[in-house]
């Protein structure tokens, strides 16, 4: 990045400094400004677009670590890892400064400085700094939507961009909430067949009656309602993708009517004796393990093999690190934006909040966690106490593993009145209490046909 092109903050408690730094850079960058107090840095950071910060080592603040500047840079490379920085130091803290370039710093200046030396310091700053922001925005969020630089994320991305442009059936594992319908799209999008139809089936809300009518559609006639023909999705997905979501909850009946398709590569609409050619890549996901689908009181091991050329696991976001801060920052900024809310920043109490959980909803529950808090907040900035996470997945983690096993009927008990107060609370709105509760709306409606609600 040019100079010319470059917003700078100074930040020194020298007001002679600052003054000093104003004159000097303002006719040579394209906005400078400066400030006295480190305890405003994240707040001004989250207002403004800066590309550059000269961070003094030393003030006197209420943060009292004996090298104040290695604690702030330490704040900014966490929450805004684009922006370089550049520490200012007296002459006797240079080992301090040294150090600072082990914890992120781009470099340090000596001060009392010299102006040219100050100038290519920045210069040579901001040509880095183009560089590293190519190098880790195409790292942490990709085309397709998704977002982590983990390595556990990394070596999901390389398994994607191996199989997508292949043929293959791809079964994709994963908990409830980690993304697995994101998978899907991302799979089809990298694919040859991505110009063509991406078709998305819940299977696992689908009855009895209403499977081959949907996956294989129907004639005029073949059944009550029956009033014109109608394509079922895999004709709908003819030359595409077809997705089949919750794979894993389907009966035995429904498993053998999917295989004799997928052997045939043909549908028989109802109603209809006449087959109908379909050419589909087939995508399926569940939250059920391998080891549980390959029981075959449930399900049938002549389908697992055709709908599992490939496996992909999708790891749990307790396992993902830093990558929780990337998703609730993504958040953050899309619902401010939806609810026109004019919060950028999530304190340093509410990072250490989500760092210390361990998300059992995944990232459908961070999702709600940050929504909700966005919806409340009445700051400008989001702090611990306004981050609450789903009381559905708290009902359903009450008890540990090595715990002596719960009674299945106080879970029951207690899963019953959560989703009877999230329908009281949204006056019985379906939709927004099955997203409190961190649910599909199919979910919730099997739920509140199991408990009577």
């Amino acid at each position: 990045m040019d100079l010319k092109k470059a917003s700078i903050l100074v930040l020194d408690d020298d007001q002679d400094l600052l003054t000093a730094a104003r004159i000097l850079l303002k006719s040579k960058v394209r906005k400078i400004s400066v400030a006295h107090n480190p305890e405003n840095l994240l707040a001004t950071l989250a207002k403004e677009d800066i590309d550059l910060v000269l961070l003094d080592m030393n003030y006197k603040s209420t943060i009292n670590t004996g090298n104040e500047g290695l604690f702030w840079l330490s704040q900014v490379k966490n929450k805004y890892p684009h922006i370089r920085v550049i520490m200012i130091t007296a002459y006797a803290a240079v080992d301090l400064a040294v150090k600072s370039l082990k914890q992120g710093a781009a470099d340090f200046i000596v001060k009392p400085w010299q102006n040219e030396q100050l100038i290519e310091t920045l210069e040579n700053a901001l040509v880095e700094k183009k560089e590293f922001t190519v190098s880790t925005s195409s790292k942490a969020v990709h085309d397709d939507g998704i977002i982590g630089r983990s390595s556990i994320m990394a070596d999901l991305q390389h398994k994607i961009n191996k199989v997508a442009p292949t043929e293959a059936n791809i079964l994709i594992l994963g908990e409830n909430g980690t993304g697995k319908d994101l998978i899907a799209h991302a799979i089809h999008s990298r694919s040859l067949r991505s110009k063509s139809p991406y078709v998305k089936v819940d299977v696992g809300a689908l009855t009895e009656s209403l499977f081959e009518s949907e996956l294989f559609g129907y004639k005029k006639g073949a059944f009550t309602d029956a009033r014109e023909d109608r394509k079922g999705r895999f004709e709908n997905a003819d030359k595409g993708t077809l997705f089949l979501d919750e794979i894993g909850n389907i009966s035995l009946h429904q498993q053998s009517k999917l295989l004799s398709v997928l052997q045939n590569r043909e549908v028989i609409p109802l109603g209809s004796s006449q087959p109908v050619p379909v050419d589909i890549r087939l995508l399926t996901a569940t939250n059920v393990s391998l080891k549980s689908l390959s029981d075959e009181s449930r399900f049938r091991k002549d389908l697992i093999y055709r709908i599992n050329t490939v496996e992909i696991q999708v790891p749990p976001l307790r396992d993902r690190g830093d990558d929780v801060l990337l998703l609730a920052e993504h958040f953050l900024a899309f619902y401010s934006k939806k609810y026109n809310k004019l919060i950028e920043v999530i304190e340093s109490d509410g990072l250490r909040k989500l760092t210390d959980y361990h998300f059992p909803g995944n990232v459908r529950e961070l999702q709600y966690s940050i929504e909700r808090a966005v919806i409340m907040s009445e700051e400008r900035t989001l702090k611990a106490n306004d981050i609450l996470f789903s009381p559905i997945e708290q009902v359903e983690d009450l008890h540990p593993l090595d715990a002596t096993p719960p009674n299945p009927r106080n879970l029951e008990e207690l899963e019953r009145k959560a989703i009877k107060s999230a329908i009281d609370r949204y006056n019985g709105n379906i939709s927004k209490a099955a997203k409190e509760l961190g649910l599909t709306r199919a979910a919730l409606y099997r739920r509140l046909e199991k408990y009577d609600i």
